[in-house]
């Protein structure tokens, strides 16, 4: 049986983390030339060029004074950890096919459990904001989807309020599966899909989805529409067409149920964006951890405040 190239590809070894990554001083290294490939700019003017106040980790700008951390206004801002442990927990989360839980990080950083849980937050928030800025574009399979179980007594089904409904968008090239979009929706109304495609999806693409009626929706953000009738059951589940947004689905209900053991629908958003970012960055491995941190350093600040969303 030929294996597959992107399944069996090498990644990054924890021996090669350790060499490239495994001081304090290295990850502070890493950081500044990923924040600032061509040198240091002040973030107050401007200006390129400053100097470094070593007994206070600090860089002055030479032209307004300004002092500034290489972690000030990125994801790591304020941060009292040191930052080969967010780069450790970065190292886990961007290797491992189907995620870690805080839980698990909270064991392999030697950190508690609200700290690992605040780690993980941000991460998958970094991970939300990087995928909201592109679009897809091309072929794609849509389908509806939601997260969460009944509750005991609960209303079963679309509009039960344990369920969080999300759209699944699976872009193809010559039959095979090359990006994907997983994000929530208010509801699945003609209006909402139409609003979810203008911010995700290219207009032009060609879409190819069952026949809920609100996925109409997608004509109107400029998009043609293919709807296929294919009835409810297992059999609708089976149908060619739909493929690949189907494993997608399956793949990430297995991922989430195997790695969390639950987790509030309020951070739904998060969740599937943290399996959206690994899949759409599977094809280079040992390439992701660099490619994440260069995202973290140019992601403002997710202060307790933000990072604990409400549930109203």
């Amino acid at each position: 049986m030929r294996k597959s190239a992107i399944q069996f590809q090498e990644g990054m070894s924890l021996d090669e983390f350790q060499e490239k990554y495994g001081t304090e001083q290295q990850c502070r290294d890493a950081l500044f030339e990923l924040r600032w490939p061509s040198g240091f700019v002040c973030p107050a003017c401007g200006y390129d060029n400053g100097g470094f106040i070593k007994t206070r980790l600090l860089y002055q700008c030479y032209r307004c004074a300004h002092q500034t951390s290489v972690t000030a206004g990125t994801i790591f801002h304020s941060t009292k950890l040191p930052l080969r442990k967010w780069f450790l927990a970065i190292y886990f989360l961007t290797q491992s096919k189907n995620g870690v839980s805080a839980l698990e990080l909270m064991r392999v950083l030697g950190v508690g459990y609200n700290a690992a849980w605040r780690i993980k937050q941000k991460i998958m928030h970094v991970m939300l904001m990087r995928n909201n800025s592109k679009r897809i574009g091309g072929d794609i399979q849509v389908d509806d989807s939601y997260l969460g179980g009944e509750q005991t007594g609960g209303k079963r089904g679309r509009g039960a309020k344990s369920k969080k409904p999300f759209v699944a968008a699976v872009k193809t090239q010559k039959g095979h599966p090359v990006q994907i979009k997983l994000s929530c929706v208010s509801r699945f109304s003609k209006r909402e899909i139409e609003r979810w495609s203008r911010q995700h999806i290219d207009p032009g693409s060609c879409v190819v989805s069952d026949g809920l009626r609100c996925f109409n929706g997608f004509m109107d953000a400029g998009c043609s529409h293919t709807a296929v009738i294919t009835g409810s059951g297992k059999k609708s589940a089976q149908n060619p067409i739909f493929t690949w947004v189907n494993t997608v689905l399956g793949n990430l209900k297995n991922s989430l149920s195997g790695t969390y053991h639950a987790f509030r629908p309020m951070y739904s958003d998060r969740y599937l964006a943290e399996f959206q970012y690994l899949f759409n960055r599977r094809f280079d491995l040992k390439k992701m951890l660099p490619r994440f941190v260069y995202v973290a350093a140019r992601t403002a600040p997710c202060p307790d405040r933000l990072l604990v969303l409400s549930e109203n």
